[in-house]
């Protein structure tokens, strides 16, 4: 690492993007309420999401014409058919936050980058992160608190759970961990603030470019150097592409799993029924996983381009509009989910939630975000005896329009 050069902070040093994250994605207690209106109403509306629930649009496609997909078969059907709905419109926000991901590719580009992605995380290899990456990290968080009987588990550990999962897995030099942790959260603000997260994209690239070749030289074990050195049929990654997939990872990784580990234990510790009937049998966990991110998923909102003429849902969607694909609404449609605003680890899914997307873009992590959701479950259950809401601070409200997370969740343990 001697090699490498330092990772540069803001030329603001002062700027606080965790601060900036309520203006990207807004501070609604309940989008799901309107969304159900619209949904009564029909599956596909001609309205821009973000306009509709009150906040200000995203300047990067504010030109463009927006319909809003809050039906179950119509989410499906917009996730599904690659060929009509492109995420090709992840170019005006991603694509400038991260440079070319495969996140704003279609066929024949995206298969095979992400065929060579997928080897370093098929379920087999992430399984053995957790004793060796993720536990390491809980210990190190928990330390700061499981010995004094109260905790913010929000502002104290799933806040910095995932974050400093990637970073131990990218083999980075610890004393540079909260500057990664700002830009990394920065880079999403380009939507409402193109200064600032243009800035901590640039700064990342340049950091990471220099990094893999420092790998490649000297290789280890980390996931740069698998990634730099990953192939298939002979083919290896684009150094750009690699870049883009790494500044990526931070949030696709971090962000993502903060926001779904959070829900996951508010509805748990809202339900003390629920949370007591997982302490005392873990074969529930991954069920309680599954209802938390079809309940409030983290990413309400997926976005794709209509690459022609199309019809969703009864509705014409011309060449070029925005389709905003409410995954959260067709993961709260009463016709695939009884009484779907309630918490349920019990229910018996017959149908998929859309959390993790859908389709050839389905999220090539999600395997690792439940078992980083997994161990964190267990260590809290395991680490926090008898833990439970305190009932002398304010109750968790989870927040949001777009991706949605509580600040706090205070509790009581011991």
């Amino acid at each position: 690492m001697n090699a490498v050069r330092h990772l540069e902070d803001f030329d603001d040093a002062a700027f606080d993007p965790f601060v900036a994250d309520e203006a990207m994605f807004g501070h609604c207690p309940d989008p799901y309420g309107p969304l159900a209106e619209l949904r009564r109403q029909g599956p596909v509306h001609a309205l821009n999401y973000r306009v509709f629930m009150g906040e200000p649009p995203d300047i990067t496609s504010s030109d463009v014409e927006h319909f809003t997909v809050v039906g179950y078969d119509e989410v499906n059907q917009a996730l599904r058919e690659v060929e009509t709905f492109s995420n090709r419109a992840y170019l005006r926000n991603i694509g400038i936050s991260f440079g070319r991901s495969v996140s704003t590719m279609d066929a024949p580009e995206h298969p095979r980058f992400r065929k060579i992605f997928q080897k370093a995380f098929l379920p087999n290899v992430v399984s053995k992160w957790g004793e060796s990456v993720v536990d390491p990290v809980i210990d190190s968080l928990m330390a700061g608190f499981e010995k004094r009987g109260t905790a913010d588990l929000v502002q104290e550990f799933t806040f910095h759970y995932p974050f400093q999962i990637v970073y131990r897995q990218l083999g980075l030099p610890p004393d540079e961990v909260k500057t990664f942790h700002k830009l990394a959260m920065a880079q999403i603000l380009v939507s409402v603030d193109v200064a600032h997260g243009t800035e901590a994209s640039r700064k990342l690239g340049t950091y990471f470019d220099a990094l893999i070749e420092e790998r490649r030289r000297n290789p280890g074990s980390d996931l740069v150097s698998v990634l730099a050195q990953a192939e298939v049929e002979g083919e290896r990654l684009p150094q750009d592409v690699l870049i883009s997939f790494l500044r990526q990872l931070v949030n696709a990784g971090g962000d993502t799993t903060y926001r779904g580990t959070s829900v996951l234990l508010t509805g748990l510790l809202s339900n003390p029924d629920q949370l007591e009937a997982v302490r005392q049998n873990r074969a529930l966990v991954p069920q309680a996983i599954e209802e938390a991110l079809r309940w409030d998923g983290p990413v309400l909102i997926q976005t794709r381009m209509a690459l022609r003429d199309a019809e969703l849902g009864g509705v014409k969607t011309p060449r070029g509009a925005f389709l905003d694909v409410a995954a959260g609404a067709a993961n709260r449609d009463p016709q695939r989910f009884p009484d779907p605003d309630t918490f349920n680890i019990f229910r018996k899914p017959e149908h998929r939630h859309f959390a993790f997307a859908f389709g050839p873009h389905v999220c090539i992590g999600q395997h690792l975000a439940r078992v980083e959701m997994t161990r964190a479950l267990n260590a809290v259950l395991d680490r926090l005896p008898r833990v439970r809401l305190d009932p002398d601070r304010p109750a968790p409200q989870i927040r949001g329009i777009m991706m949605r997370v509580p600040k706090h969740i205070f509790v009581r343990f011991g």
